[in-house]
Protein backbone atom coordinates (compact mmCIF):
# COMPACT_ATOMS: atom_id res chain seq x y z
CA UNK A 1 0.00 0.00 0.00
CA UNK A 2 1.53 3.39 -0.89
CA UNK A 3 1.23 6.32 1.36
CA UNK A 4 1.17 10.15 0.79
CA UNK A 5 2.37 12.71 3.18
CA UNK A 6 2.25 16.94 2.22
CA UNK A 7 4.08 19.01 3.70
CA UNK A 8 4.46 23.09 3.75
CA UNK A 9 1.48 24.93 4.06
CA UNK A 10 0.77 28.04 6.10
CA UNK A 11 0.01 31.63 5.90
CA UNK A 12 0.80 33.75 3.31
CA UNK A 13 0.16 37.83 2.69
CA UNK A 14 -1.30 37.94 -1.54
CA UNK A 15 1.58 37.95 -3.38
CA UNK A 16 3.88 35.73 -1.49
CA UNK A 17 5.20 32.54 -2.46
CA UNK A 18 4.59 28.57 -0.93
CA UNK A 19 6.40 25.42 -1.58
CA UNK A 20 4.24 22.54 -0.55
CA UNK A 21 6.02 19.01 -1.05
CA UNK A 22 4.48 15.65 -1.08
CA UNK A 23 6.31 12.07 -0.42
CA UNK A 24 5.52 8.83 -0.67
CA UNK A 25 5.65 5.54 1.32
CA UNK A 26 5.20 2.16 1.32
CA UNK A 27 4.92 0.64 -2.07
CA UNK A 28 5.88 3.28 -4.42
CA UNK A 29 6.25 1.21 -7.16
CA UNK A 30 3.95 1.11 -9.92
CA UNK A 31 3.01 4.95 -9.71
CA UNK A 32 2.44 6.93 -13.02
CA UNK A 33 0.99 10.20 -12.16
CA UNK A 34 1.36 12.62 -9.42
CA UNK A 35 -0.95 14.98 -8.77
CA UNK A 36 -2.24 18.17 -6.59
CA UNK A 37 -5.76 19.11 -5.68
CA UNK A 38 -7.21 21.45 -3.35
CA UNK A 39 -10.89 22.34 -1.32
CA UNK A 40 -11.88 25.46 0.16
CA UNK A 41 -14.31 25.24 2.47
CA UNK A 42 -18.04 24.91 0.51
CA UNK A 43 -16.53 24.05 -2.70
CA UNK A 44 -15.48 20.69 -4.65
CA UNK A 45 -12.16 19.78 -4.90
CA UNK A 46 -10.46 20.74 -7.95
CA UNK A 47 -7.38 19.77 -9.55
CA UNK A 48 -4.75 21.78 -9.44
CA UNK A 49 -1.66 20.53 -11.23
CA UNK A 50 -0.23 17.05 -12.22
CA UNK A 51 2.80 15.58 -13.65
CA UNK A 52 4.07 12.15 -15.33
CA UNK A 53 6.51 10.58 -17.71
CA UNK A 54 8.72 10.73 -14.71
CA UNK A 55 8.24 14.58 -14.33
CA UNK A 56 8.87 15.05 -18.02
CA UNK A 57 5.07 16.00 -18.51
CA UNK A 58 3.00 18.31 -16.85
CA UNK A 59 -0.55 20.52 -16.90
CA UNK A 60 -2.33 22.82 -15.28
CA UNK A 61 -5.85 24.32 -14.40
CA UNK A 62 -6.06 27.61 -15.90
CA UNK A 63 -6.62 29.13 -12.30
CA UNK A 64 -2.70 28.54 -11.69
CA UNK A 65 -1.26 28.36 -14.74
CA UNK A 66 1.90 30.37 -15.03
CA UNK A 67 2.11 31.27 -11.12
CA UNK A 68 2.16 27.43 -10.09
CA UNK A 69 4.87 25.16 -10.79
CA UNK A 70 4.66 21.17 -10.28
CA UNK A 71 7.62 18.87 -9.65
CA UNK A 72 8.49 15.27 -8.83
CA UNK A 73 9.70 12.34 -9.95
CA UNK A 74 6.80 8.96 -10.02
CA UNK A 75 9.62 6.26 -9.84
CA UNK A 76 9.70 7.87 -6.24
CA UNK A 77 6.39 8.94 -5.46
CA UNK A 78 7.32 12.57 -4.60
CA UNK A 79 6.22 15.74 -5.76
CA UNK A 80 6.08 19.43 -5.07
CA UNK A 81 4.22 22.41 -6.12
CA UNK A 82 5.87 25.78 -5.93
CA UNK A 83 2.90 28.09 -5.61
CA UNK A 84 4.00 31.79 -6.38
CA UNK A 85 1.90 34.57 -6.52
CA UNK A 86 -0.64 33.63 -4.53
CA UNK A 87 -4.00 35.15 -4.28
CA UNK A 88 -6.36 34.90 -1.42
CA UNK A 89 -8.46 32.79 -4.08
CA UNK A 90 -5.77 29.99 -3.26
CA UNK A 91 -6.91 29.86 0.03
CA UNK A 92 -7.62 26.35 0.53
CA UNK A 93 -6.96 22.30 1.99
CA UNK A 94 -3.87 20.82 -0.50
CA UNK A 95 -3.70 17.39 -1.22
CA UNK A 96 -1.42 15.29 -2.89
CA UNK A 97 -2.58 12.28 -4.68
CA UNK A 98 -1.21 9.68 -7.47
CA UNK A 99 -2.29 6.92 -9.61
CA UNK A 100 -1.25 3.76 -11.43
CA UNK A 101 -2.49 4.42 -14.73
CA UNK A 102 -4.81 7.60 -15.08
CA UNK A 103 -3.72 11.91 -15.24
CA UNK A 104 -6.07 13.56 -15.47
CA UNK A 105 -6.92 16.73 -12.95
CA UNK A 106 -9.97 14.83 -12.13
CA UNK A 107 -10.29 13.21 -8.67
CA UNK A 108 -12.00 10.10 -10.08
CA UNK A 109 -8.71 9.22 -11.58
CA UNK A 110 -6.57 8.93 -8.36
CA UNK A 111 -6.74 6.20 -6.02
CA UNK A 112 -4.52 7.12 -3.14
CA UNK A 113 -4.38 10.57 -1.11
CA UNK A 114 -2.47 12.55 1.37
CA UNK A 115 -4.25 14.06 3.87
CA UNK A 116 -3.73 17.68 3.07
CA UNK A 117 -1.80 20.49 3.90
CA UNK A 118 -4.01 23.99 4.88
CA UNK A 119 -2.66 27.31 3.01
CA UNK A 120 -4.18 30.71 4.08
CA UNK A 121 -3.35 33.51 1.68
CA UNK A 122 -4.89 37.28 3.33
CA UNK A 123 -3.40 40.41 4.29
Amino acid sequence: ELFLVESGGGSVQPGGSLRLECVGSGNIYGTYCMAWFRQAPGKEREGVASLWSNGLTTQYSKRVRGRFTISGDTTKATSSLQMDSLEPEDSAMYFCASSRRLCGLLESDYGVWGRGTQVNVSS
